[in-house]
């Protein structure tokens, strides 16, 4: 039976430091990832390491799962396997006993952690829409001049192997594919 962390922020330039603070684990999975999927290599790898008997600690529910769904299916296969799964902040601990007032909490919870993360993406969607709106650019920087697009295609044109011009722009041949498509 061990005591097993994982902590996990949104972004690298966030810091772990408050999450589990003075507690000591057996071991520990930190991951600097957004929780909008549980496709996260950290903590698929804490899935596959815990056992029976162990305990999971979370700092807080938002910390495991954004969404309701991925939150509710993370604590039933967890407890199923006999992992109890602690949240600190919230002062919830989930061992698979049905305690029907610890799941209305849990609900609650988990469904304004969804609610957050909607909004943020949808203030996210509004800003990139009006910053556009202004002729500004949004997302990465493009990796060809118009310039280069227009050399690539005429080249493209008179037969030059796409290999080759994908190596030397020093851009994946699905770029080049997706430029010369435009």
């Amino acid at each position: 039976m061990a005591d097993i962390a994982y902590i996990r922020v949104s972004s690298v330039d966030q810091n772990t430091d408050r999450q589990l603070d003075g507690i000591s684990f057996d071991e520990t999975f930190t991951e600097k990832a957004s929780a909008a999927t549980t496709k996260r290599p950290e903590l698929e790898h804490c899935l596959r390491y815990v056992r029976k008997g162990d305990t999971l600690h979370v700092h807080s529910i938002d910390r495991l799962a954004r969404n309701l769904g991925d939150l509710l299916s993370l604590l039933k296969d967890l407890t199923s396997r006999n992992v109890a799964v602690k949240f600190h902040k919230e002062n919830l601990t989930f061992t698979g006993e049905d305690n029907p007032f610890q799941t209305l909490q849990l609900q609650i919870i988990g469904a304004v952690a969804q609610f957050e993360r909607e909004i943020i993406k949808e203030r996210q969607r509004e800003g990139i829409a009006k910053a556009q709106a202004k002729g500004k650019h949004c997302g990465r920087k493009a990796k060809l001049t118009q310039e280069q697009v227009d050399e690539i295609k005429a080249r493209v044109g008179r037969g030059e192997e796409k290999k080759s011009l994908a190596q030397e722009f020093e851009i994946s041949r699905q770029t080049l594919y997706r430029v010369i498509k435009e």
